[in-house]
C-alpha cells in the first residue's frame, strides 16, 4: 500500500483574486455554489458544521444545507443531539465546504439561533414520511442498545401514523441558521501555494483580505 505521507495531488484547474470576487460573500458562496450544482457534483449542499461543548472540547459533523440568503446558512438536526445541546451551551460554530473536484473549499464562521417554528414545519412537512418517521423514532446522539430498539421504534410509529399524510413537528427537532461574520474561498494552486481570500464583518461592513496559504 502507498504510504500516506506520498499521496499528494498539484491543483492547478483555476485561480482566485481579489479582484475575482464579488463585494458581497453571500454573492460569491452563491456564484461557488452553482458552479457546484452545474458539476453535478454528489450531494454539493453537503457541509461539515463544528461546534464546541461548554467544557471547550470541539466537535465536528456533516449535515445538508437546506437553504442560505444574506441571513444566513440554514441546516434541521434534533435539538437534543451533541450539536444541539452545544449550540445550547455556546452558540457559535463554524461551517466548511469541501469540493475536492473542483479544488475547493469554503469556510464560514459565525453565530447559530434557532429559526422560526414555522420554518422549521414548512420544511418538516416537505420531507418523505419516512424521513419524519425518522426525525421521530430516533434520539439522537444518545446511546441505545442494538440496531432493533430503533427499527422497532419505526415501526410502531408508522403504524401510529398509517393513515396521515404528515406526521406532527417533533418539539426537540427543526432548524438552525448560522449567521456569518467570516467567510474564506480557498482555491487550489499549484505548489501549495493557495489561494485564500477571506472577508470579515467590521463595523457593519465586509471587508475583504487575503491570507498566505
Amino acid at each position: 500500500m502507498k504510504h500516506i505521507a506520498a499521496l499528494r495531488k498539484s491543483y492547478s484547474r483555476e485561480t482566485l483574486n481579489e479582484t475575482d470576487v464579488t463585494p458581497i460573500p453571500f454573492d460569491q458562496f452563491a456564484k461557488w455554489f452553482h458552479e457546484a450544482l452545474q458539476s453535478e457534483l454528489p450531494e454539493p449542499n453537503a457541509m461539515t458544521i463544528a461546534t464546541v461543548a461548554e467544557s471547550g472540547r470541539p466537535s465536528a459533523r456533516t449535515v445538508l444545507l437546506k437553504g442560505f440568503d444574506e441571513n444566513g446558512f440554514v441546516f434541521f438536526t434534533n435539538y437534543e443531539s451533541r450539536k444541539g445541546e452545544e449550540i445550547e451551551a455556546n452558540p457559535f460554530g463554524t461551517i466548511l465546504f469541501c469540493w475536492l473536484e473542483l479544488e475547493r473549499q469554503i469556510r464560514i464562521e459565525g453565530s447559530i439561533e434557532k429559526i422560526d417554528r414555522s420554518e422549521s414545519l414548512a420544511y418538516f412537512i416537505s420531507r418523505p414520511k419516512e424521513s419524519q418517521i425518522g426525525a421521530w423514532a430516533s434520539p439522537q446522539s444518545q446511546p441505545i442498545a442494538n440496531r432493533s430498539i430503533l427499527e422497532e421504534r419505526q415501526s410502531q410509529i408508522s403504524e401510529q401514523y398509517a393513515e396521515a399524510a404528515n406526521l406532527p413537528l417533533p418539539e426537540n427537532w427543526g432548524g438552525y441558521r448560522l449567521k456569518p461574520d467570516y467567510f474564506e474561498f480557498w482555491q487550489g494552486r499549484e505548489s501549495r501555494l493557495h489561494d485564500r481570500i477571506f472577508y470579515q464583518m467590521i463595523n457593519h461592513e465586509w471587508k475583504i483580505g487575503r491570507l498566505a496559504p
